[in-house]
């Protein structure tokens, strides 16, 4: 157990090795820019505090006594512990090593992040990444996370903003689906369609439209909903119904032709929706891991997403 009386020995103890190291107080006080009388005074300071004598004084040498050596023996283990923690601190800052954990919504982790982990880990080979889904509120301290990707258009005040993109929702259904019930030509007319959601929260099956000055909340039904956005194209593709989807999730289903969007000339707004952020705590230590992550990710999402 660590106690004031150990804390307040602790500079003086470091002091007696380096006066063992140099063989005098004079070679020690040198070192230390500090006068001779004045290492005199820390060690007879610290014999009194530990009850002992450290050193045989004679006016040519500086002989160390048995128990003394004892002393340095121990105290040395304590000054190598202490100078590995500071090497250990720098390398934190100075090498890529160790692990990262970044949190996503599953959408995002799904189509954006996961081409970016073989080629960060072949690029970083002593990094560990963990990944996590989290789609609803995080708490990076408290949840243990380095770095929080969230959609969204009112990010963390408290955290530090990198937006790396914008992202909008889209409408999308298969041609079949279409040449069976028709396009729909106004938001209010998918009360007459399947629609697919996400039933997670208790107004996800409600879709909010704007267009210039109009608005239109829209509350949707369907035989099929599901919180995982490639279960729920895969639903669309198959003509379950009109589904909502973010573009980086959509984009490749719409270049192939295997969905058409609907409503296109409409905003469509929810709870993911806006900014496309990275967020982290502010620090003026970031270890380089972090660092390292932040900049390879910037680098290969910004223009991907801005494409």
């Amino acid at each position: 157990m660590i106690n004031s009386r150990l804390i307040a020995l602790l500079p003086d103890l470091a002091t007696f090795i380096l006066i063992v190291n140099q063989g005098s107080f004079t070679a020690a006080a040198k070192q230390l820019d500090v006068t001779p009388s004045a290492l005199s005074k820390l060690i007879t300071r610290l014999e009194k505090a530990l009850s002992i004598k450290l050193f045989e004084r004679t006016t040519r040498k500086l002989i160390i006594t048995p128990a003394g050596q004892k002393v340095y023996d121990q105290a040395l283990l304590m000054v190598n512990a202490a100078q590995q923690a500071i090497e250990l601190s720098n390398s934190d800052h100075t090498e890529v090593s160790g692990s990262i954990t970044v949190a996503a919504p599953e959408a995002f982790l799904n189509s954006v992040l996961q081409p970016l982990v073989v080629p960060f880990l072949q690029q970083y080979p002593e990094t560990e990444l963990k990944l996590r889904v989290a789609d609803g509120e995080m708490d990076l301290l408290r949840d243990r996370i380095d770095i929080a990707f969230k959609l969204t258009d009112k990010p963390d005040e408290n955290l530090v903003l990198k937006e790396i993109g914008k992202t909008h929702l889209r409408l999308c259904a298969s041609p079949d689906y279409i040449e069976q019930f028709g396009m729909p030509t106004h938001p209010t007319e998918l009360i007459d369609h399947q629609c697919l959601y996400l039933a997670e929260r208790e107004r996800d099956n409600v879709w909010d439209f704007f267009k210039d000055d109009e608005y239109h909340s829209v509350a949707v039904a369907g035989r099929y909903a599901v919180n995982h956005s490639q279960m729920r194209l895969t639903g669309v593709k198959n003509g379950l119904g009109i589904g909502i989807f973010h573009d980086f999730v959509i984009a490749d289903a719409l270049k192939d032709g295997s969905v058409v969007e609907v409503l296109n000339d409409w905003t469509l707004k929810s709870n993911y929706h806006g900014a496309i952020a990275m967020q982290y705590p502010q620090t003026q230590y970031m270890p380089a891991r972090i660092r390292a992550f932040i900049d390879f990710a910037v680098k290969h999402l910004v223009e991907k997403l801005n494409a």
